[in-house]
């Protein structure tokens, strides 16, 4: 991992941390407390913290993790104050467009022929490189020897509004790559990067969604009973058959 011994020296002291970090574990200062799930990370201290934690933190710099099935997701408004985040592929989910932290495990490598991410090789939507933070900053350790270039400064990062949340996404809430359509004039959608393509399976699942609720308005709509045809097919009893007259 790139976040080892070799490459730490290389990275903000923040930076690791974040990447290094296990969030939503029980924060050990408020073990008896309910909620003590720690989903929050503080630049300035460079370390995770619990609910409770946050009023002894609230002048500093802040971020929420959020997770979406076991896997931890920072809103990209947030990530993009302090990293370029140019062509890490976004999501849309709870209205708000999220990057992956790191990298997530695949159960077979994808070989084929369409676009992967440059570090893990995972499938993304043209025309992103990285499926991750992680991979993105593993990328440029490797190809350029460090962060400098990319690296912003930012003097304040409060939490979102309306406020703290526990953080966590249901499995099945959709989540769906940020569409083309809210990039800005330039095409980059105000991260340095490029707007990206829907995907597939998410028109899929937008016709089966809409094919369940027109069922189910054919089915609340007020209409007299039809006789199915098959009822009446049945219903007939089977006639004696015309023979030809034998002469």
């Amino acid at each position: 991992m790139f976040v080892g011994q070799a490459h730490q020296q290389q990275l903000p002291r923040w930076l690791h941390a974040l990447l290094t970090e296990k969030f939503f574990n029980a924060c050990i200062i408020h073990e008896e407390a309910r909620k003590n799930e720690k989903n929050i990370f503080c630049l300035d201290c460079s370390a995770s913290l619990c609910p409770h934690c946050f009023s002894l933190h609230r002048s500093h710099r802040l971020l929420q993790i959020r997770r979406y099935v076991y896997h931890d997701v920072i809103r990209l408004d947030d990530a993009a104050k302090l990293i370029d985040c140019a062509y890490v592929q976004a999501y849309i989910t709870n209205s708000a467009k999220v990057v992956f932290l790191n990298q997530r495990p695949q159960a077979k490598q994808c070989r084929g022929s369409g676009n992967t991410c440059s570090t893990c090789e995972r499938s993304l939507q043209d025309p992103f490189l990285f499926c991750s933070l992680y991979c993105k900053i593993d990328y440029l350790i490797r190809t350029e020897g460090g962060l400098s270039k990319y690296l912003l400064e930012c003097n304040f990062l409060p939490l979102p509004e309306p406020g703290l949340d526990d953080g966590l996404m249901t499995p099945d809430s959709v989540l769906e790559p940020a569409g083309s359509n809210r990039t800005n004039s330039s095409g980059s959608g105000g991260y340095g990067g490029v707007g990206c393509k829907a995907l597939a399976c998410t028109a899929a699942t937008d016709f089966v969604v809409r094919k369940k609720r027109t069922s189910v308005l054919v089915c609340n709509s007020p209409c007299r009973p039809v006789e199915p045809a098959s009822a009446s097919l049945m219903n007939r009893r089977k006639k004696t058959p015309h023979r030809a007259p034998l002469y």
